[in-house]
C-alpha cells in the first residue's frame, strides 16, 4: 500500500466524520500556531492555514457550517463582553491616540478600495484583503458571514503574512525613532492605564488636609495604604491602615500607591521619600492579593463594598488580566480580579471570605447568562434595518452577538444576571470559538485558494495587501509623533494594538525589555481597533 493509498483512506474516514475532522484540524493547527520563531507565532491563524491545506488535498474534507456558525457566534459575543468596559471608556478618554489609529484604519480602507477596485477585484475578496492586511480574524469572520462566500478567506490568507511582517518592521522603526530620547508622556485624558508605583513618604509639611482630600487633589491618582504616626525612627509609632479621615502631620510616614507622575507630585508637595519600609512590619497590619469569586460583589464598585467600614481594610491595586489598576472608589470589580488588600491581621480572613478568594470560583461561570447573551445577539443579528435606496442591512451572526456583548460587558450585571466571565474562561471560549470558525472557513475555501494562487490574481492580492499594510503603518508612524506626541515604546505599542497583532506586541515587549509603556499603549487601542475593523471589513466591498 502506497502513501497515497493511506492518505486516501484517511481522507475517506475524515470525510465521513466531520467532528473528528474538526478536532484533527484544531490539534494540528494549534500545535503549529504555538511554535514561536523570534517572538512570532501564527496563533489561531494557523488553524485557518491547516484547514486550507486539508481542503486543497481533498475537497470532501469540509467542516459543517453549523459548527462554524456556533463558533463565530460564541467568539463574537465573548470578545464583545471582554471589550465592553474598556471600549466605551476608551472612546471617552482615548483622545488624540485614538484619532491617529482611526485615521490610519481609514487610510488602510481607502487604499484597499482604490487599489483593489483598480485591479478589478470583487467585493468579498476586497473585504478579505482588508482583514488579512490588518491581521484581524474577527473582521474576516464578519466579512465571511455578511458575504456568505469563501472569497474573503482567500483574500485574508494571501495577505496575512505580510500584515504581520510589515507591522513588525514598522514597530522596529518606531523603536529606532524613539531610541535617542525618552518618549514624552501622553497628555491627560489619552486613556492609557498608568503603570503603578509604590513609595513610602515622610511628611515634612504642616497643615495638610486629610488623606481623602489629598487623593482628590491629585485627581484620585494616588491611594494611601498605611500610616505611621510620630518621629520615626527616633520614636517609632504604630502602623495602621490609612483611612480617608486620617490627617497627616509633620513626622508621619505614609505608604502611597499610584501613577509615577502623581506620586512624584505628591512627594514634592509634602515631603521626601523615606527609607522606612512599612510593609516589612506585618505583626498587626498584613497585605495580600485576594481573588474576587463571590458573585455578590462582582459588578460592584469598591466604594460600595465599604471595606474600611466593614473590616478596617483598604484596597490599593486590582490585578485584571495582565494589568494592575489603581483601586479607586469608582473601580467596578469583575470576576477573577485579584485585589491587593491591606488590613488588620486579624481581619484579613474576613476580607478574603467577603470577596470569595476561591480559585474554583474564579473559573466558574453561569451558562445561563452566556446562552442568554448569545441568544439575544443572534436575535438582534437577524433584524433587518432599512437603508437608503430600498436595501436592507442586518448585523448578522457576528455583528449581533458582538454588539450585545459590548453592552452586556459595559453593564456588568442586570439584576441577578451576571454577564461578565472570568478572564480564563473568556480566553478559552474565544479561542475555541474562533478556531472552530477558522476550521470551517478554511475547509470551505481550499479549492478557491488553489485556483487563486495558480493564476496571476494571486500576485495581485499580495501586492494589494502590501500596499494596505504599508499605508496603515506609515500613517501611524508619521502622525503619531506629531498629532499624539507618542514615540518609541508607546508608538510601538500603538502599532501593535492598531494591527491587533500579539506578535508585534511580543516583539516590541522583548526589544524594550518589557517596558510597560508598550503593553499599556497596546491595551488602550486594541479594543477600539478591533471593533472598527469588524464593522468596516464587511461593508468595505460595497464601495
Amino acid at each position: 500500500m502506497t502513501v497515497n493509498d493511506i492518505l486516501g483512506n484517511l481522507a475517506d474516514v475524515a470525510a465521513d466524520q466531520p467532528i473528528m475532522l474538526l478536532m484533527v484540524i484544531l490539534a494540528i493547527g494549534g500545535a503549529i500556531g504555538a511554535v514561536r520563531v523570534k517572538g512570532f507565532a501564527l496563533g489561531p491563524a494557523a488553524v485557518l492555514f491547516t484547514a486550507l491545506a486539508f481542503s486543497a488535498f481533498d475537497d470532501r474534507l469540509r467542516v459543517p457550517q453549523v459548527l462554524g456558525t456556533f463558533g463565530l457566534a460564541v467568539f463574537a459575543y465573548v470578545i464583545g463582553l471582554g471589550a465592553g468596559p474598556s471600549f466605551f471608556a476608551t472612546l471617552r478618554a482615548g483622545g488624540r491616540v485614538l484619532i491617529v489609529v482611526f485615521a490610519a484604519l481609514a487610510v488602510g480602507a481607502g487604499c484597499t478600495v482604490l487599489v483593489a477596485r483598480g485591479l478589478g477585484l470583487s467585493g468579498p475578496v476586497l473585504s478579505g484583503i482588508y482583514a488579512g492586511a490588518l491581521t484581524n480574524t474577527p473582521a474576516l469572520a464578519a466579512a465571511s458571514e455578511v458575504w456568505n462566500s469563501d472569497l474573503p478567506t482567500v483574500g485574508y490568507s494571501v495577505t496575512y503574512l505580510f500584515g504581520v511582517l510589515g507591522m513588525l518592521a514598522a514597530a522596529a522603526i518606531s523603536l529606532r525613532l524613539g531610541s535617542t530620547k525618552a518618549a514624552p508622556q501622553l497628555a491627560p485624558g489619552d486613556g492609557v492605564p498608568p503603570a503603578l508605583t509604590a513609595l513610602t513618604v515622610r511628611i515634612e509639611v504642616a497643615g495638610l488636609p486629610d488623606l481623602g482630600a489629598l487623593s482628590e487633589r491629585y485627581g484620585h491618582g494616588v491611594v494611601f495604604s498605611r500610616i505611621m504616626r510620630g518621629d520615626v525612627p527616633a520614636h517609632p509609632g504604630e502602623v495602621s491602615v490609612a483611612t480617608d479621615g486620617d490627617q497627616p502631620v509633620r513626622g508621619d510616614i505614609v505608604s502611597v500607591v499610584g501613577a509615577p507622575e502623581s506620586v512624584e507630585r505628591f512627594v514634592a508637595d509634602v515631603g521626601h521619600p523615606s527609607t522606612v519600609a512599612l510593609t516589612l512590619d506585618r505583626s498587626t497590619i498584613d497585605y495580600r492579593r485576594i481573588a474576587v469569586s463571590d458573585r455578590t460583589v462582582v459588578g460592584q464598585s469598591l466604594a460600595s463594598l465599604r471595606l474600611r467600614r466593614r473590616f478596617g481594610a483598604t484596597a490599593t491595586r486590582v490585578r485584571r488580566g495582565d494589568i494592575d489598576l489603581l483601586a479607586t472608589d469608582d473601580l467596578v470589580l469583575q470576576l477573577g480580579d485579584r485585589v491587593r488588600v491591606v488590613a488588620p491581621r486579624e481581619r484579613m480572613a474576613d476580607v478574603a471570605a467577603f470577596l470569595g478568594d476561591s480559585e474554583k470560583g474564579t473559573s466558574a461561570f453561569s451558562i445561563t447568562s452566556l446562552a442568554l447573551g448569545v441568544t439575544l445577539g443572534l436575535l438582534l443579528g437577524i433584524i433587518e434595518f432599512p437603508l437608503p435606496g430600498g436595501s436592507q442591512f442586518a448585523l448578522g451572526i457576528a455583528g449581533g452577538p458582538l454588539l450585545v456583548g459590548l453592552m452586556a460587558g459595559r453593564a456588568g450585571r442586570t439584576g441577578p444576571v451576571l454577564w461578565t466571565l472570568p478572564h480564563a474562561v473568556s480566553s478559552t471560549l474565544s479561542q475555541l470559538g474562533i478556531m472552530m470558525f477558522l476550521a470551517y472557513a478554511g475547509t470551505n475555501a481550499g479549492a478557491a485558494m488553489v485556483t487563486t494562487l495558480s493564476g496571476p490574481i494571486g500576485l495581485q492580492l499580495v501586492l494589494v495587501g502590501v500596499a494596505v499594510t504599508t499605508a496603515t503603518a506609515a500613517t501611524i508612524l508619521l502622525a503619531g509623533p506629531f498629532a499624539a506626541r507618542i514615540t518609541g515604546p508607546r508608538l510601538a505599542g500603538v502599532l501593535a494594538g492598531a494591527q491587533t497583532q500579539p506578535a508585534v506586541l511580543a516583539y516590541a515587549d522583548e526589544a524594550t525589555a518589557s517596558d510597560s509603556r508598550v503593553s499599556l499603549s497596546y491595551a488602550l487601542v486594541y479594543p477600539a481597533a478591533m471593533i472598527v475593523k469588524v464593522i468596516v471589513a464587511p461593508i468595505l466591498g460595497r464601495f
